[in-house]
Order: C-alpha cells, then structure tokens, then sequence
C-alpha cells in the first residue's frame, strides 16, 4: 500500500482472540477505557457499544488521536475483534498483552497495519 499522507502519522493495530467465556457490554465498554489508559490515550467520548441479534456486539471509544473498535461474537463461536488506528505512538505489545490478559484469551493474534 503506497503512504499518500507521508506527514501525518498514523499506526493501526488489529488484535483478535478467542475468549474464555461470552464477553458482555459492561466488559466492553470497560475494556475500551482501560485500554486507553494503557496505551496513553486521551478519551474525547466514552464507550458506546451496541448488540445486533443477527452479528453480536460492537464497541467503540473515541480518542483525541483517533479511536478503537471492538467487536464480539457469541456464536457461530467465542471470538473478538479490536481495531486501534491512532495518530499517536503506543507500544503495540502493551496493548496486545493487556488485551490477553483481559479476557484471558485461549489464543490471540495481530497485525500491524
């Protein structure tokens, strides 16, 4: 992918994991506020999060450098989904781990965007 904003930074990391149990949306919304805390930053608007019978939850935080996603299923499977694109420099094994940590995920994989 060619960078077409050269000067503007910006860093994107995707975790996704399988869960010891359903997560709930007082875990989420918990999760997200935490983690911005971890990675140092700023929340411009609390967690909202949404349940969608067909897909399961969705999350998302808004911070001053951008924000994060999350997303859990309940079936077909345990499984969830983070997205962080930020404008500001955090230490991606910060937030890995913390995520891993938080769930106390069986198995966890990232990228790096």
């Amino acid at each position: 992918m060619q960078n077409l904003a050269h000067d503007i930074f910006r860093q994107r990391l995707v975790i996704e994991g399988i869960p010891v149990r359903p997560i709930s949306d007082a875990e989420i919304r918990k999760y997200l506020s935490s983690l911005s805390e971890v990675i140092g930053m700023k929340t411009l608007l609390s967690p909202v999060t949404h349940l969608c019978e067909k897909y399961g939850w969705a999350g998302w935080i808004h911070w001053e450098t951008s924000g994060a996603h999350f997303y859990a299923w309940d079936v077909p499977r345990l499984f969830f989904s983070v997205d962080i694109y930020t404008c500001k420099q955090f230490e991606p094994a910060t937030a890995i781990e913390f995520t891993r940590r938080f769930f106390n995920a069986t198995a966890i994989e990232f990228a790096e965007l």
